[in-house]
């Protein structure tokens, strides 16, 4: 599967597995999930035929780790915008998370700090290697530190995805680290 194809298919999981699964005809269990036999033949209806081999590759080969497979069926790890349970456990973070943003929010973000906006949840990640390519995405990435420890003291709830991800429902202003230049 060339590279261009991967990156069509799991744009079009993306989409349909954390975004708009009635677009064609899906419905997603409380905990995201979906038959993948059903996701497949629900795609081929609405004119984006793929393969499971196809599934299976995106699946394995996505450098996100965007979504997992249980048996018969897959879901999205994180990110969606409708609703879903994904069970995940409350877990206890590292000292520091980070977040990456473009200059444009951070006026915004110094004022109410990080909101889930569409999602669910402000997705954190690990390490700035991985928030300095999700900020990157929208511009120039500007990656805030955010000092997950003393939220989690302070009684803020974190989760972990499946892929890494570190979710909780906001940062509020005071637990975030701005880089000196912004």
């Amino acid at each position: 599967m060339d590279a261009r194809r991967t990156v069509k298919v799991s744009k079009y999981l993306s989409k349909h597995l954390r975004h708009q699964p009635e677009r064609i005809g899906l419905t997603l269990d409380e905990a995201g999930w979906v038959e993948i036999e059903t996701l497949i033949a629900a795609s081929t209806a609405h004119g984006f035929p793929f393969t499971r081999a196809e599934l299976d590759h995106v699946v394995a080969h996505n450098d996100k780790r965007r979504f997992s497979i249980d048996g018969t069926r897959i879901r999205a790890n994180q990110g969606h915008t409708v609703t879903v349970d994904l069970g995940l456990p409350s877990a206890t973070p590292p000292a520091l998370l980070y977040h990456g943003t473009v200059a444009h929010s951070l006026a915004a973000i110094r004022a109410e700090g990080l909101r889930p906006m569409t999602r669910h949840d402000v997705h954190l990640s690990p390490d700035r290697e991985t928030a300095t390519r999700v900020g990157a995405r929208r511009g120039r990435p500007v990656v805030l530190s955010v000092d997950a420890g003393t939220m989690h003291r302070d009684g803020h709830e974190f989760r972990v995805s499946a892929n890494g991800v570190w979710l909780t429902a906001a940062v509020p202003p005071r637990y975030l680290r701005f880089p000196q230049d912004h």
